[in-house]
């Protein structure tokens, strides 16, 4: 077992180069995949719209923050599960909020696809569009609107309090992908998102294990060494149970977000070198790391996990034969559907996946979760933010239109202020799932006492400390593709690891330098 927190007990990203966005800003739009990458599909990669907004837009003009007198209504562009619960938000902004009764909310509700969202906020605000006001935006792909100046500064625009409590207070990893150049604030994180590992209590005392070994696991991370001898011991004790772990390796842009990035960094890889440095460019001018052992030995352990210790590029000490080779094709929808229908012992995926298999109907209480595996302990990896229990970062955020009219704009402060408040985000957490952006919110007792997910807040909580976003920029889409591509050849044993690695970086230093 290693200390779950990383080298100062939170991930963090440090302020961000002027370098990376004027690269950034230089492309007309980005497509990146879901904040989940469970629905990131209907997009053809750029993006859409122009570059940037209207030229006479302030997006860091201060705010008057003086109590709105008039009545007015604030429109949100949010989802359909914001619009489905619009009475049940209103309700919360208001009584839990502290939002002024003069002051309103409607909601658009955008598509569920998040590349269609992203296309058609790029038109609004590349227009100079004065509705919406407000915008629940991807963490995913909020940056390249920072980097084109098209959504408001909240740092020089909001009262310092309201800056302070989010760089202070909120998950490091989110609040890195809500800041512009020098660190400033450009969004509000909504709530965050963050995979684990779900596992049958059931199956797992059959092969010897128990209560106080799930309590251990709940929170202290076990190596995939650890990881795979359990769930081959698990299958034995289990014969009638087909698989032992599922999860997503389809060459999709969740392998390149979010599963591999999750493998590979707890190696002590990355994409890019130092994460703090060079997660978010500068492109062009940052090393590209993928063809190091530390990422050459995460996919040997795929390799291994599929295809048993006799795969010639198999890792030692990783016990084989415990996932199926389908997972090269699945996504989390076809991943989770075996796991809740009872035919496997672990899976890997997002916290809506909890609601579901934890339910009565499905596992109920003997449905538990641990933080991810990992490959090394933090504290032997060579870059920050790598090594230990490493989570994908998703999750949304809540940005201003600064092409709206400054009364809108003084409402909306009071609206963002009343979403931030402690028992409005936890009230969200029972209304929309939404998991509060604070991690000091997730030891409150109303937070446990939200059905199904409120049992496994501990777990949520190391995951979300130790959370590593995804590169956004704006070869991202390009490189995306190629790494989903790659890796999965690389798994599936079409290739060498070392040898997709070093095709691998050469694609990418190609699409860097072409910038």
């Amino acid at each position: 077992m290693v200390d779950t927190d990383s080298r100062d007990g939170k991930r963090k990203l440090s302020g961000v180069s002027r370098r990376r966005f004027v690269k950034a800003a230089g492309a007309s739009g980005v497509a990146v995949g879901l904040a989940g990458c469970i629905s990131s599909s209907g997009s053809n990669g750029n993006g859409g719209g122009g570059g940037g907004g209207s030229d006479d837009t302030e997006t860091g003009t201060a705010i008057d923050t003086e109590e709105v007198t008039e009545d007015i209504t604030i429109q949100i562009a949010g989802d359909s599960r914001m619009s489905d619960n619009i009475d049940g938000i209103r309700d919360i902004l208001h009584n839990e909020g502290g939002l002024a009764d003069n002051i309103s909310i409607d909601i658009i509700a955008g598509s569920q696809v998040t590349n269609n969202r992203q296309n058609q906020y790029q038109q609004w605000l590349g227009s100079g569009r004065e509705e919406p006001t407000l915008l629940l935006m991807d963490s995913g792909w909020t940056i390249p609107f920072i980097a084109r100046n098209q959504i408001q500064n909240l740092s020089q625009a909001l009262p310092s309090d309201m800056v302070s409590t989010v760089e202070e207070e909120y998950f490091q990893a989110s609040v890195g992908t809500a800041q512009g150049e020098n660190g400033d604030l450009y969004a509000i994180p909504m709530f965050p998102d963050f995979p684990t590992m779900q596992y049958r209590k059931d199956l797992l005392r059959n092969a010897g294990y128990g209560d106080s070994d799930f309590e251990t696991w709940a929170t202290e991370s076990m190596s995939w060494e650890e990881f795979s001898k359990i769930t081959k011991e698990a299958m034995e004790a289990n014969s009638d149970i087909q698989y032992g772990f599922t999860f997503q390796a389809s060459a999709y842009e969740g392998l390149s977000c979010c599963d591999f990035n999750e493998f590979m960094t707890s190696y002590g890889g990355a994409y890019f070198g130092n994460p703090e440095e060079n997660l978010f460019g500068p492109v062009g001018d940052r090393p590209i790391t993928v063809d190091e052992q530390q990422v050459i030995d995460s996919i040997k352990m795929v390799r291994t996990l599929l295809n048993g210790e006799d795969d010639e590029h198999a890792l030692d000490g990783i016990t084989g034969n415990i996932a199926p080779e389908a997972v090269l094709q699945w996504t989390e929808e076809p991943s989770r559907k075996p796991f809740t229908g009872g035919d496997a012992i672990m899976h890997r995926n997002w916290p809506y996946s909890i609601n579901i298999n934890g339910a009565e109907d499905a596992f109920g209480e003997d449905l538990g979760v641990m933080p991810i595996p990992y490959g090394i302990p933090a504290e032997e990896a060579e870059y920050p933010m790598t090594g230990g229990p490493v989570a994908a970062l998703g999750g949304w955020h809540m940005a201003m239109n600064p092409s709206a009219p400054d009364r809108k704009k003084q409402a909306a402060v009071q609206v963002l202020r009343a979403f931030m408040q402690p028992e409005a985000a936890l009230a969200n957490f029972g209304l929309q799932g939404w998991i509060p952006p604070r991690p000091e919110l997730l030891d409150s007792d109303r937070a446990a006492e939200v059905d199904v997910i409120g049992r496994y807040l501990p777990q949520l909580k190391v995951a979300g400390e130790n959370a590593i976003p995804r590169p956004v920029t704006v070869v991202w889409p390009q490189q995306s593709s190629q790494i989903a591509s790659a890796v999965n050849a690389a798994y599936a044993g079409e290739k060498a690891p070392q040898q997709a690695m070093s095709d691998l970086k050469s694609t990418l230093e190609q699409i860097e330098q072409s910038q």
